[in-house]
C-alpha cells in the first residue's frame, strides 16, 4: 500500500517539476515601443528641425536657379513621383513623372535611387506624407513640389485658387492674444514586436503611410476650435500679429531635442497649421510615425488670413508658372 501511494505522489509531482522548469527557461518577450524608436531616430539626425531642411523645391526654371528645364519643361535632375488619382495624372502630369499612390511611394522609389526624388500632388500638402516617409527610409534628398500641381499650369490651380481667403478676420474665434502655457505630457504608448529600430522605424512608417493623408478643413476648426486640441506651428511674433485659433497653442519647434515634444499631449488628437499645410503636412507625417494622433489643417492660415499674409510677404500661395504638360498614362 505504501509502495503504491509514493507511486501516486510521483506521477503528482513530476507534472509540476515540468512546467516550473519550462517555465524558468522561458525568455520574457521584449517589445519596442516609443524610446526604441525615438532613440533611433535620435541617433541618425531624424529629429524634425533636421528633416525639415531642403524639404521643398519651387518650380523655378533652371535658369533662375531652379529646377525645371524650359526646353520640354521636365526636372531632369529628380525623379518625380505623381501621387494624383490615375485620371487626374493622365489630364496633365509634368514630363518624365511616374504615377503612383501616397501608400506605395516606399514601393516605387525602391528602385530609384540613382538620383532624388520629388513628390508631387495637388497642392504641395499630402506630398508632405510622402517626402517625411522617404527621408525617414534613407530618401535624404526627397522633396515636396511647393504648391503641388497648382504652381505647374493655371489648369491645375483649382485646390489653391478656391481654398485662399480671409475668413477668420473679425471672427470672435480668431484672436490676437497672448499663447496659452502649454502642459507637460507623456510619450505616446504602443508596443512592437521588434526591438530594432530599423526595423521598428519602417513598421511605423507603413503604418502612417496606410492611414494616408491626415488632414482637416479650417472652416471646420474656426466655427468651433474648443473642440479641438490645436497647435500653431509658426513664430511667437506671427502667433499675436495675424491672429491664431481662440486657446491655440504656439509651438515654434517640434522636437524631440529637450523633450519639447512632451508639450504635445499623445493622448489627444491634435491639429497642427502653419502659414499653408505644407510644413504641417510633415510635421503630421512626422509625429504620427512616433504614435501621436495628428492631423493638419489643410490651407494653414492661408485658408484663414491670407490678404494679412501677402501684405506682409509672409508664404502664400500667388500665382502658376504657365508650364505646358503631357497627358496620358
Amino acid at each position: 500500500m505504501n509502495r503504491l501511494l509514493k507511486y501516486f505522489l510521483i506521477l503528482a509531482i513530476v507534472p509540476t517539476l515540468v512546467m516550473t522548469s519550462c517555465k524558468k527557461d522561458e525568455e520574457p518577450t521584449t517589445m519596442g515601443d516609443y524610446t526604441t524608436v525615438k532613440d533611433y531616430m535620435v541617433a541618425n539626425s531624424m529629429d524634425l528641425p533636421a528633416i525639415l531642411s531642403g524639404w521643398v523645391l519651387d518650380a523655378k526654371l533652371i535658369a533662375d536657379g531652379g529646377i525645371v528645364d524650359p526646353a520640354d519643361y521636365s526636372i531632369p535632375g529628380y525623379h518625380v513621383l505623381d501621387i494624383r488619382a490615375a485620371a487626374d495624372f493622365a489630364t496633365g502630369h509634368i514630363k518624365g513623372a511616374v504615377n503612383t499612390t501616397l501608400a506605395n511611394i516606399l514601393v516605387t522609389a525602391a528602385d530609384k535611387k540613382d538620383k532624388p526624388i520629388l513628390v508631387v500632388c495637388y497642392t504641395g500638402q499630402t506630398a508632405g506624407h510622402a517626402v517625411m516617409a522617404l527621408r525617414l527610409m534613407g530618401y535624404q534628398g526627397a522633396a515636396v513640389l511647393k504648391w503641388g500641381m497648382a504652381a505647374w499650369s493655371a489648369d491645375f490651380s483649382g485646390p489653391w485658387t478656391g481654398a485662399i481667403g480671409s475668413p477668420a478676420v473679425g471672427n470672435a474665434n480668431w484672436v490676437t492674444t497672448a499663447a496659452p502655457t502649454t502642459g507637460v505630457f507623456g510619450y505616446p504608448t504602443w508596443t512592437s514586436t521588434t526591438t530594432d529600430g530599423a526595423a521598428l522605424l519602417s513598421e511605423r512608417v507603413n503604418a502612417m503611410l496606410t492611414a494616408g493623408f491626415k488632414g482637416v478643413a479650417s472652416a471646420d476648426v474656426l466655427a468651433a476650435p474648443a473642440n479641438y486640441n490645436i497647435i500653431n506651428y509658426w513664430p511667437a511674433a506671427d502667433y499675436t500679429t495675424f491672429g491664431h485659433f481662440a486657446g491655440a497653442y504656439d509651438v515654434p519647434v517640434i522636437s524631440l531635442a529637450g523633450d519639447l515634444i512632451k508639450g504635445i499631449d499623445p493622448s489627444k488628437e491634435t491639429l497642427i497649421y502653419c502659414y499653408t499645410g505644407q510644413t504641417s503636412s510633415m510635421a503630421v507625417a512626422w509625429l504620427n510615425t512616433l504614435g501621436y494622433n495628428a492631423k493638419s489643417i489643410k490651407f494653414g492660415a492661408n485658408s484663414l488670413v491670407y490678404d494679412d499674409l501677402k501684405a506682409a510677404a509672409k508664404p502664400v500661395y500667388k500665382q502658376a508658372y504657365g508650364y505646358t504638360y503631357v497627358t496620358g498614362k
